[in-house]
């Protein structure tokens, strides 16, 4: 199957979102994805967060005014696509691969079920299959069969109100900063997924702060892979480290029980 390689992207104006998960139902029915039991959870929410069967869900915020309830955000999550995944430098056996044209792809058949991937992912987004006796992880693949056939994801196909956008990553930027730029009153001065992680394919507009709806809002700007790499190479250092003061820890601690035991038994000779 030939793909574009030129990077692309989509941006979600979640001011013009109105929450009728459209993307949620046609993601669900692109991908081939099942359902699992829900319960009532005080919110609208449904399922409460994304799963192995949800790739994209649409939660539900309330807003609050002078402590009254004046309305509702809502918030399509789903993979941000990062342009340089920490999921791809922690898994040690490259199933996750970034593509050219953006989607971040999962090689299932190379997966050791590590989950490396889940702990190193700043958005909380891949998900473990834990109720199959095989499980693999599930998450969103920004519809790379569909964009290597020239089309637009699902979730942005389906959505009527024209909230999620799609086009070149160059295009979506400019699209985002114009949107600011142009109405500062409505948006907040910052595009989400921008910088953050070193910059991610999804991005978020909102009139409302973004930490107020829930989002990572401490996420650095750095490529989260350069931070892990800087960690793990000093990790050999800091565990040679280790294991040399606890020898010398040892070494003097029996070396003082074996000269208080020699004293001991020339006093007693």
């Amino acid at each position: 199957m030939a793909t574009n390689t030129q990077p692309k992207a989509a941006l979600i104006d979640l001011t013009k979102c109105i929450g009728c998960r459209s993307c949620q139902i046609a993601c669900k029915s692109w991908n081939n994805r099942g359902v699992k039991p829900t319960t009532l959870n005080g919110n609208f929410t449904n399922p409460v967060d994304m799963n192995s069967e949800a790739y994209t869900v649409v939660k539900f915020v309330e807003t609050e005014k002078d402590n009254m309830i004046s309305g509702w955000d809502f918030i399509k999550t789903q993979c941000m696509h990062c342009k340089d995944p920490a999921c791809a430098s922690a898994c040690p056996v490259g199933a996750f691969e970034k593509r050219q044209d953006g989607p971040v792809i999962y090689h299932d058949e190379r997966c050791i079920g590590c989950r490396y991937c889940m702990m190193a992912c700043p958005f909380d987004v891949p998900k473990y299959e834990w109720e199959k006796t095989s499980p693999i992880v599930q998450k969103c693949t920004f519809c790379a069969d569909r964009l290597a056939m020239g089309m637009t994801p699902a979730c942005a196909k389906a959505c009527a109100p024209k909230a999620i956008i799609f086009g070149s990553y160059d295009e979506i930027v400019s699209e985002a900063e114009r949107r600011i730029k142009e109405h500062p009153g409505d948006y907040v001065n910052h595009v989400y997924g921008r910088n953050e992680a070193g910059g991610t394919s999804w991005m978020y507009l909102s009139a409302v702060p973004f930490e107020a709806l829930g989002f990572k809002t401490n996420i650095p700007a750095a490529p989260l892979p350069d931070l892990t790499w800087a960690m793990l190479k000093t990790i050999p250092y800091k565990v040679g480290g280790l294991v040399a003061i606890l020898a010398a820890i040892a070494y003097f601690r029996n070396r003082g029980a074996s000269e208080g035991a020699a004293s001991k038994k020339e006093r007693e000779g």
